[in-house]
């Protein structure tokens, strides 16, 4: 069994961040139901898939008020990972909305705009049940503590 993630954004205009995800995703060889459903423009529409999809991780993208994130989480019991994206108020509209969830009804925020992040958490919330995500995980890793340390110069 492949490991599902459905990632949903709030607009097109949101697409900018919801493509880097999802090609992160597909580089760890996940499938991703990408939509764009808005819980204001598409609620029903938007609650028929949250109860269809066997994703087993949502990941919602959305802007200003960004109810989206908010919407998803208390229609499922699966983890959400909600991505503030920056289109008024540098993004802080959008953060404020999603990281002030009611208690019970929790939302991972991720910062704004941070498409590399959101597909990461979502992998090591599936790698917890998909070895070979673990496994993957790690060579990612070691990959970035690689890329990240340089020797400039090593005078004596």
């Amino acid at each position: 069994m492949k490991p599902i993630v459905a990632l949903i954004l709030g607009s097109e205009s949101d697409r900018v961040i919801g493509d880097k995800i999802y090609e992160k995703l597909k580089q760890f060889n996940i499938k991703v139901e990408y939509r764009i459903l808005s819980a204001h423009r598409n609620p029903e529409a938007l609650e028929k898939f949250i109860a269809e999809t066997k994703a087993e991780v949502f990941i919602a993208v959305a802007g200003l008020s960004a109810a989206l994130p908010g919407f998803i989480a208390s229609k499922t019991l699966k983890p959400v990972i909600g991505v503030p994206r920056n289109v008024k108020l540098e993004g802080l509209d959008a953060l404020l909305s999603i990281v002030q969830m009611p208690p019970g009804v929790p939302v991972a925020c991720i910062g704004i705009d941070n498409s590399e992040n959101a597909a990461i958490l979502a992998i090591e919330i599936l790698a917890i049940k998909y070895s070979s995500l673990r496994e993957k995980l790690i060579e990612y890793r070691e990959h970035r503590k690689k890329k990240g340390a340089k020797i400039i110069a090593d005078e004596n």
